[in-house]
């Protein structure tokens, strides 16, 4: 069984800044591109940056130049780093990886369970 995990959301004023985990468990044999989502309440889920396996990233542009995302491929485990947060940023934020298992012939989409961030204004 693989899953990912996201850590790292709460509660923080505008202008703050938080960066969020997510981390990959199970029997893994390699990870290809990983992605940040959120969705606030009352819309659609949109991607926030995705980060390929050779490390290339690309964000949406209500994040650029305040968003980092990151990943270290030795501990299986994805960053978004989240600087001058504002209100709008408030969405429940989900990690996103394609995988593939040891044997598995393509790769599959595996989604976290989210984590919470609230910018208060």
């Amino acid at each position: 069984q693989v899953q990912l995990v996201e850590s790292g959301g709460g509660l923080v004023q505008a202008g703050g800044s938080l960066r969020l985990s997510c981390a990959a468990s199970g029997r893994i044999f390699s990870i290809n591109a990983m992605a940040w989502y959120r969705q606030a309440p009352g819309k659609q889920r949109e991607l926030v940056a995705a980060i390929s396996s050779g490390d290339s990233a690309n964000y949406v542009d209500s994040v650029k130049g305040r968003f980092t995302i990151s990943r270290d491929n030795r501990k299986n485990t994805m960053y978004l780093q989240m600087n001058s947060l504002k209100p709008e940023d408030t969405a429940v934020y989900y990690c996103n990886a394609e995988i593939k298992l040891p044997g598995g012939l393509q790769y599959l989409e595996v989604w976290g369970q989210g984590t919470l961030v609230t910018v208060s204004s």
